[in-house]
């Protein structure tokens, strides 16, 4: 039989076969969290609709929320909730568990949250400030003139060599 084996979750498709397996929604990712950490994810998701108009969906294994671009994630996790929230700057704080630079503007910070009481400030707060700083236009670099010159590269001058005549005895 003819098929092939799905990229992304490893099952066998057969040829012709209807394979969607990247689409998902937030209940299909929520559905098998304990009760705690609904009560979390509910938590986050009523912080987030109440900072102003966006969309919220589902991709893969998370649940986005964006304005013009996202500004933070949500994996739900077997014993936690994975936040990965956009700022425009390095926050060190015992809540961030890893930060990584995603580009030249966005700092993504992982947050676990384990528990409803946990999403509150400074959580909050950077949810918020996300959510701004998202809305903001993109800062452009400076364009650059192909013929400026540049001082501190000197031109390289090629020297001509003579072929060695001498021969030695």
């Amino acid at each position: 039989m003819a098929g092939r084996i799905c990229y992304h979750c490893k099952l066998w498709v057969a040829e012709g076969q209807a394979h969607d397996c990247w689409t998902t929604t937030e209940a299909a990712l929520t559905q098998n969290l304990s009760e705690e950490l609904r009560d979390a994810w509910e938590r986050v998701r009523e912080t987030a609709v109440a900072l102003g108009d966006q969309r919220i969906y589902a991709s893969h294994k998370s649940i986005m929320f964006s304005r013009q671009s996202c500004y933070f994630f949500v994996r739900p996790k077997r014993s936690f909730l994975e936040l990965c929230v956009f700022l425009s700057r390095e926050v060190t704080a015992p809540q961030v568990r890893r930060v990584d630079r995603a580009s030249k503007s966005k700092v993504v910070h992982i947050i676990h949250i384990r528990h409803r009481d946990e999403v509150e400030a400074p959580v909050t707060d950077w949810l918020q400030e996300a959510f701004e700083f998202s809305a903001a236009p993109a800062a452009k670099a400076a364009p650059k003139s192909k013929h400026a010159p540049r001082p501190d590269i000197k031109p390289k001058i090629k020297q001509k060599t003579k072929p060695n005549t001498a021969r030695r005895s």
